[in-house]
């Protein structure tokens, strides 16, 4: 675990840096090298959190399946295979992984989904319905993997 963690965390160090450079390089050939400097910044300050965000929601999922005895909890850190993990945690059919590509109706799937997640994990039905409240969202996956 911690081997993979340095692993992404010196991957991020790279392209954080790769990023900033090819950033600073515009801004030396540009005639605009304020607004060069400025939109690579806020496109690394994006990157950041995309990636903080993506870890701890991984993170979450892995304990998550870890705790309800769910095999394969490393699919947490693979974008597609993700789905099928929370899927399997929930004891859903692995057909609505197909449910999850139809828009708007993957919004309904997900709640129900994570309704099944908080079942499985012996919590109120209704932590499921919170994952469409903006701040809640953030807040669920984390209670669900690491409250007792």
């Amino acid at each position: 675990m911690r081997t993979r963690l340095r692993q992404l965390s010196s991957f991020a160090v790279g392209l954080l840096a790769v990023v900033t450079l090819s950033g600073a390089a515009f801004a030396l050939d540009s005639d605009n090298a304020a607004a060069a400097a400025i939109g690579s910044t806020i496109l690394l300050f994006i990157f950041g959190l995309a990636l903080v965000g993506y870890v701890y929601m991984a993170l979450a999922l892995q304990t998550i399946a870890q705790k309800t005895s769910t095999r394969n909890a490393w699919l947490a850190w693979i974008p597609i295979a993700n789905i099928i993990l929370m899927l399997d945690i929930a004891k859903k059919p692995m057909w609505w992984i197909l449910l999850f590509f139809i828009p708007l109706v993957n919004v309904i799937v997900a709640v129900i989904v994570w309704m099944g997640i908080a079942k499985a994990r012996n919590k109120p039905d209704w932590w499921g319905i919170l994952t469409i409240v903006p701040v809640a969202n953030i807040v669920v996956p984390g209670y669900l993997a690491w409250a007792d």
